[in-house]
């Protein structure tokens, strides 16, 4: 059995590469935090929750949708589970070049 933490920890890195790949020609410059998941396993399968910063303006629920996909395929590969959700919040919007403003 792998810990929910180790399945996070991937689920992030995972996060992490398909964002740059999905965004890094466009938004080379945008101040992104790293992604931060959390993950509940149980018999198998596994929920993922994640929350990240993404670049604007583009499009949310096209990039939101892949990143799904591909958290997904990615983790059940490395780890064999079935993973039933991949929830992803939305941190904040970056606009590139612009200064982080801070609540």
């Amino acid at each position: 059995m792998i810990p929910d933490r180790v399945v996070a920890r991937i689920a992030a890195r995972a996060a992490g590469t398909a964002l740059h790949r999905l965004t890094a020609t466009r938004y080379a410059d945008a101040d992104l935090a790293a992604p931060r998941a959390h993950a509940a396993t149980h018999e198998g399968t596994a929920r993922l929750a994640l929350t990240l910063d993404l670049p604007y303006p583009l499009d949310i629920s096209g990039t939101l949708r892949q990143l799904q996909r591909e958290i997904r395929d990615q983790v059940a590969r490395m780890t064999g589970l079935d993973i039933s959700e991949v929830m992803l919040t939305v941190r904040r919007l970056v606009v590139p070049g612009q200064p982080a403003r801070v609540r």
